[in-house]
């Protein structure tokens, strides 16, 4: 659903829905200590990643990427990828996602450590 201003909860932390139209919608995540993203790709939309602060590290097809607050990543339309915070403190990522469908139906998974396959 994705309501703009609602927090939403998940296994590995949560999100925050900043701000959305038909183009494009603006996530804050925060990701726990020790926590990841499934290892997933989207059909229909590609994203855009900033590091607030933390350290992020990203999964992307078959490369592995460590990002500090102030730098950024490219996720292209089926490309796997996934967010990983393998740290002692709290991860936090805008994530701007644009394409023509911007639902969390568009997530296709192919690992997860929180058994939703």
């Amino acid at each position: 659903m994705n309501k703009k201003g609602y927090l939403y909860s998940r296994p590995w932390g949560s999100y925050l829905v900043l701000e959305k139209n038909d183009t494009y919608l603006v996530k804050m995540l925060r990701v726990n200590p020790m926590q990841k993203l499934s290892l997933q790709s989207h059909n229909c939309r590609a994203e855009h990643w900033v590091i607030c602060s933390g350290i992020a590290t990203v999964i992307k097809e078959n490369f592995k990427y460590t990002l500090l607050a102030g730098q950024s990543i490219d996720i292209k339309p089926k490309e796997k990828h996934s967010l990983q915070n393998l740290t002692e403190t709290e991860l936090c990522v805008l994530e701007l996602q644009m394409g023509e469908k911007l639902s969390e139906e568009d997530i296709v998974r192919y690992e997860d450590m929180y058994g939703r396959l």
